[in-house]
């Protein structure tokens, strides 16, 4: 891997319930780690229906391995990239060597 290549930097966020001063449970992202990754393969994609026009932008992130980026899911947490938000569609290993993992991710609709 071309460390020179790892060139912007993203933040994982989890999803976590926290507790307010009251007693009241609330689900909030919170930045998980930080790191620096390599964008590939951005395909902005727009589609028009019922009248709106909604954003499905596909972008993959590829990082180096370590310990902490082995626990993510798809479902528990998304990537902050320039100010906006992807939620992750699939995470993959390359071959379990224990170098990289290349996080695929679309846009978040909000």
């Amino acid at each position: 891997m071309n460390i020179a290549l790892l060139n912007v930097r993203i933040t994982f966020q989890k999803n976590a319930v926290t507790i307010g001063h009251i007693g009241n449970h609330k689900n909030e992202w919170t930045d998980y780690y930080s790191c620096y990754a390599t964008v590939s393969n951005e395909t902005p994609t727009e589609n028009t229906a019922a009248g709106t026009v909604t954003d499905n932008s596909k972008i993959d992130f590829t990082v180096r391995w370590c310990n902490i980026l082995s626990e993510i899911t798809s479902d528990g947490y998304r990537v902050i990239f320039g100010g906006k938000i992807y939620d992750i569609i699939g995470i993959d290993h390359i071959n379990f060597k224990k170098k990289m993992l290349k996080i695929k991710c679309q846009k978040s609709r909000r």
